[in-house]
């Protein structure tokens, strides 16, 4: 998870990147760090905050790309969690 956290945190620190979608990265990464949660439940929220996003038309394609393999990386994680 502390890939997927690095990552998101470029994200969040890159200002190339829209204003709201690095919002949504600082939420999604808040989520990750909840210890309030089971792992599966912040790994989902995670993906679901990521997922709607994605498809912001004002997203650069490389940010596109990157949230795509922070949500690849929490898929994995999910599945991981879920054995």
């Amino acid at each position: 998870m502390d890939v997927a956290i690095k990552l998101l945190d470029e994200i969040i620190n890159d200002r190339t990147i829209p204003r709201n979608i690095r919002r949504v990265a600082e939420q999604a990464k808040q989520e990750l760090l909840n210890e309030n949660k089971p792992t599966e439940l912040r790994v989902s929220a995670a993906i679901h905050l990521l997922d709607e996003v994605v498809n912001d038309p004002n997203m650069p394609l490389y940010g596109r790309t990157r949230i795509w393999n922070i949500v690849s990386i929490l898929e994995k994680i999910r599945a991981q969690v879920e054995k």
